[in-house]
């Protein structure tokens, strides 16, 4: 009888091996509403969204990727992984020599067909607002299997609040423009950027009407006459010299916010680091804000 349990325990304990390994594969609906199969959670991934990399790394997966586009620099430890480009017109054949068993990007990305074709699973994330935000970091919770998407959020979420009761009474309502580049394009009231200014209860120039990230003709940064600018290092060399701007309010009275290159990074990318963004134009309102 030993003779025969003992193949009866093999073939036994081989079904379940194969169950516990189907119990590991499971399809995700990505933004495109396409279905990706993956057999098990990803272990060599190639991020092409900075937001992408920092959510990854702040759900603790950060040893997963493999490559990253030339802009994800954070956290530190991103920045010796290879890079293969720019996020929307990527290095197809960089990233394929990685090996990856996923490759995570954004709708813009004009590589995503490309790399399908080639066998490579992609998925498709692009967090643009809060809420987004947090149900990319469900979604990556799901793929990745790490279980910390909610205490990430939360961390965020109180963070932001935190932000917002630091500020004295006299910064509160302040009519602030938030420049994202010298086009100049600027944050509007939909954009992520924007919601995060009127949770510290300041009142935006940009209304939801014109988008999230409206090109402006500079005229209507001086009709608007902002009490306080927000701006990139990048974009503000010679602003004070942009006609009629001499006349805002801002202007006027050296209400001018510049951050450095590192701290735009924070302000204008829509994921974990959102907490520091808040804190950063919490100190600029309590800095520059006061009536």
């Amino acid at each position: 009888m030993t003779r025969w349990i003992r193949p009866l325990e093999l073939a036994l304990g081989f079904g379940l091996a194969v169950f516990a390994m189907g119990a590991h594969a499971l399809d995700v609906v990505d933004e495109r509403g396409v279905t990706v199969s993956l057999p098990q959670p990803p272990q060599r991934i190639v991020s092409l969204l900075p937001s992408l990399t920092e959510s990854i790394c702040a759900l603790g997966a950060c040893g997963r990727l493999v490559g990253v586009d030339r802009y994800s620099n954070s956290p530190e430890q991103v920045k010796a992984l290879p890079q293969v480009g720019g996020g929307i017109d990527p290095n197809v054949e960089a990233i394929v020599a990685l090996k990856p068993d996923a490759v995570l990007l954004a709708k813009s990305s004009r590589v995503t067909q490309r790399l399908e074709a080639l066998g490579v699973k992609v998925l498709v994330l692009e967090p643009k607002s809060h809420a987004d935000v947090q149900r990319v970091l469900d979604k990556l919770d799901q793929v990745l299997g790490t279980h910390e998407a909610p205490r990430v959020w939360r961390v965020i979420d109180a963070s932001v609040s935190a932000a917002a009761q630091s500020l004295p009474p006299s910064a509160k309502g302040i009519r602030v423009y938030f420049e994202v580049n010298s086009a100049p394009y600027a944050a509007g009231e939909s954009s992520f950027i924007g919601e995060t200014l009127a949770r510290l209860g300041v009142k935006n120039i940009v209304p939801l009407a014109l988008g999230p990230f409206p090109k402006l003709n500079p005229e209507y940064v001086v009709r608007a006459n902002p009490e306080l600018i927000m701006v990139s290092v990048r974009s503000a060399q010679g602003l004070e010299q942009r006609p009629g701007w001499a006349g805002i309010r801002a202007v006027r009275e050296g209400r001018i916010c510049r951050f450095s290159a590192e701290q735009s990074d924070v302000l204008v990318r829509p994921g974990p680091r959102m907490d520091e963004a808040a804190r950063l134009m919490a100190q600029c309102l309590a800095d520059k804000g006061k009536r």
